[in-house]
């Protein structure tokens, strides 16, 4: 809520915005969230939502009343199906870690090598990035265009699968 009192100038706003905030964030919620069925998307459409409120605090009257209550719904419901459409028109394709990817040919006798260009492109990519290449983690997540939690869990599977190849070669 500290973002958007800082938009706001006078300490009366601030108040009313404090008091619109209390009043109709979980209504605000459950709308957007009936609409596009996904929470995290729903937080968005509200957070839009109280930005676009904070920016016209001065045309509402009384906080809490129904017309202030009707407005503060439209305006939820309106970023909601703005989001909505937006997520349509650019749909979010999940990430198949799976996938081998382009195969590196290699000749040697390093088996350590020989696994990690067994594993899928996207485990490989961050292992070598990470430790073959000495990027931080922070670098590494914004190279493979993911956040650092993200990043974090990649390398962390990536190394599972590398020490199970590798158990695996050792014994053969």
């Amino acid at each position: 809520m500290l973002i958007y009192l800082q938009t706001i100038d006078t300490p009366e706003q601030r108040s009313k915005f404090e008091l619109l905030y209390r009043e109709y964030r979980g209504l605000m919620f459950h709308v957007a969230n009936r609409i596009l069925e996904n929470e995290q998307d729903a937080e968005d459409a509200v957070h839009q939502a109280f930005l676009k409120i904070a920016e016209h605090l001065d045309r509402i009257g009384e906080p809490v009343c129904p017309k202030t209550r009707g407005f503060v719904v439209t305006v939820a419901e309106n970023k909601a199906i703005d989001l909505y459409r937006r997520r349509k028109k650019h749909p979010c394709v999940e990430l198949d870690e799976t996938l081998p990817g382009v195969p590196a040919p290699y000749e040697g006798e390093n088996v350590l090598a020989g696994c990690i260009l067994q594993l899928s492109a996207r485990y490989r990519e961050a292992l070598l990035l990470r430790y073959g290449y000495g990027y931080s983690l922070r670098e590494t997540a914004d190279l493979m265009g993911v956040t650092v939690s993200a990043a974090t869990q990649i390398i962390h599977r990536a190394k599972i699968k590398l020490r199970t190849l590798y158990e695996k070669e050792e014994r053969t």
